[in-house]
């Protein structure tokens, strides 16, 4: 076998499969990029195939399954769009609509409808259960698993964000298979995270916003919504001598895999790890020097947000927000005709009812009562098609293709990688605003 950190995610699942002696199995995930590979070079160890409320979908890659898939969608928002799209392009395939409910990327959804989800689990068309295994958990090739309960096999991939993923809905599906959680860096949200962290262009935004806010020597920031930790932990190595690091997040999930990521590198007493919602900070007022967010205000009440991450800070403290742009166009550099430029150039509608994703930030902060704010749209690249942002990204785009284009596409994108000049941009809207000095006064 290749060397582990070579391995594709394919790869990965098949020794894990193998390891855990999995002949076959029913699957789950959200993230359809996650199993696309498997599912086109693996497809007979694949029994029942559950797309999730799939924000992003190339249907492609399933049409190795599609006597055997089901979606699951909310009744409105992208994964309504994105699997409504997929079921015309994989004819015999199954589509699930849950009433009344949207799902966006951080949506709690199996907490939201534990019933009706567990319901097309196990509807799922009966396999042969593999030879009995006791609950255990443990990491192969990369992959954590976690196995509970008897029955046949059912794998359940990482959700992308969701707080609870999976839980919710463990116990009734334990009774009827044998159920293996997976995790760990290469899935789900957290591969995303960290990936996403690792583009230079990313990082220098990243870094501009730490250069803008110039923390002292001792200072303590605050992070909120730190997802994986990836970035806390690029900062980490480049801040100043003695600065303490507080990173949360009102996702558990994420924050216990940052926590372990953080161990991994030797950073565990470097960074203090604790839950918080960015709504309401456990924090008393003015307990922190600095504070910054990403790709946070997208998904809560932004003002709110805004207003406790001034709070925490002390006066003449700074605060950095960087939030997705769905004003700007984002950008492939693909020679495509306008036909299809004018459907991928802009970017998903990702953003809560009040949420910030475009240049009302910089608005609302001054709103807010930051002063001295320093405001700089930045643009960020990608150009590693084979990781998992680039996916993320890419299977949105081949969701609102036809078959026809999405032939082409991927034609170009091929041609554009063999001239190493494949690549995308997406702008990002970033802002560092200052909680005004509390004024002197003396007495008469």
């Amino acid at each position: 076998m290749a060397d582990d950190a070579d391995l594709t995610i394919a790869e990965r699942l098949a020794a894990l499969w193998d390891s855990l002696g999995l002949q076959r199995a029913h699957v789950a995930t959200q993230m359809a990029g996650d199993l696309a590979g498997f599912a086109q070079r693996y497809a007979d160890r694949l029994g029942g195939v559950v797309l999730c409320v799939p924000a992003r979908l190339d249907p492609a890659p399933f049409a190795t399954v599609v006597d055997r898939l089901v979606m699951i969608a909310g009744e409105r928002g992208l994964t309504a769009e994105a699997t409504a799209r997929a079921v015309e392009r994989l004819p015999g395939s199954r589509r699930v609509v849950l009433p009344d409910y949207n799902a966006p990327g951080w949506a709690d959804v199996v907490a939201d409808r534990t019933a009706e989800i567990g319901s097309v689990l196990e509807s799922l068309t009966p396999i042969l259960p593999d030879a009995g295994r006791a609950a255990c958990q443990g990491v192969h090739a990369g992959i954590t698993y976690k196995v509970e309960g008897q029955g046949p096999p059912l794998v359940l991939f990482p959700f992308f964000l969701a707080p609870s993923q999976w839980e919710p809905a463990i116990p009734r599906l334990a009774r009827r298979f044998t159920v293996i959680i997976l995790g760990g860096r290469h899935l789900g949200g957290i591969a995303a995270l960290e990936d996403r962290a690792q583009g230079p262009s990313y990082q220098g935004m990243v870094r501009t916003l730490l250069d803008v806010i110039a923390p002292a020597p001792g200072d303590a920031i605050l992070d909120v919504g730190c997802g994986s930790g990836a970035l806390d932990r690029m900062l980490m190595r480049r801040l100043p001598a003695g600065t303490r690091l507080t990173a949360t997040d009102i996702n558990p999930f994420l924050l216990k895999e940052a926590a372990s990521l953080a161990e991994q590198e030797g950073l565990s007493q470097a960074i203090r790890f604790l839950p918080a919602n960015v709504e309401a900070l456990p924090f008393p007022d003015q307990s922190f020097d600095h504070a910054f967010t990403v790709t946070v205000l997208e998904e809560c009440d932004a003002d709110r947000a805004l207003a406790e991450l001034l709070r925490v800070v002390r006066p003449g403290g700074r605060v950095g927000v960087i939030v997705r742009s769905i004003d700007l166009p984002q950008w492939w550099h693909l020679d495509l005709p306008e036909s299809i430029r004018a459907k991928v150039d802009q970017p998903p509608p990702s953003v809560g009812p009040k949420g910030i994703a475009d240049a009302s930030l910089y608005a609302r902060m001054r709103a807010a009562g930051f002063v001295g704010m320093r405001c700089f749209p930045s643009l960020v690249t990608f150009d590693n098609p084979d990781g998992p942002i680039w996916k993320y990204r890419e299977d949105y785009v081949l969701s609102l293709l036809s078959a026809e284009e999405t032939a082409l596409w991927q034609r170009l994108a091929l041609a554009a990688r063999h001239d190493g000049l494949l690549f995308m941009a997406h702008p990002m809207h970033c802002a560092v605003g200052t909680k005004p000095a509390i004024a002197s006064t003396s007495a008469n």
